[in-house]
């Protein structure tokens, strides 16, 4: 492997998968407000800085697992299946986010409460 070829993989990966953090962060941050909404006005009681801190920090942990997503990216680039992968890429996109989603409404339910 040439370093121009990583460099090429690497940006390329970049390129793709940090435009799609904002969706990916949008999607999770819609499911957890809509839970919050949904659950209102038991979710209010819930509200403290710790949890607020606790949202934080599962929101990093979101975004560190989003990055998963780069080795597979980089990997497959170099496979024979480069130019297949990119465009077919928005499937693992698309799953991964969904996986995101469940886990995100989970936890959102587990705080803000179950409901009736």
């Amino acid at each position: 492997m040439s370093e121009n070829n990583v460099r090429d993989a690497v940006t390329d990966a970049i390129s793709y998968w940090e435009k799609k953090r904002i969706t990916y962060n949008a999607i999770l941050l819609t499911i957890v407000l809509t839970v919050f909404a949904s659950r209102w006005p038991e979710s209010r009681s819930a509200m403290s800085a710790e949890l607020l801190q606790g949202l934080f920090l599962l929101a990093v942990m979101a975004n560190v697992f989003y990055c998963a997503a780069y080795s597979v990216d980089v990997v497959a680039q170099y496979s024979g299946f480069r130019d297949s992968w990119r465009r077919h890429r928005w499937i693992l996109f698309a799953v991964g986010a969904m996986f995101a989603s469940i886990i995100a409404r989970f936890i959102s339910l587990d705080i803000f409460g179950q409901g009736t």
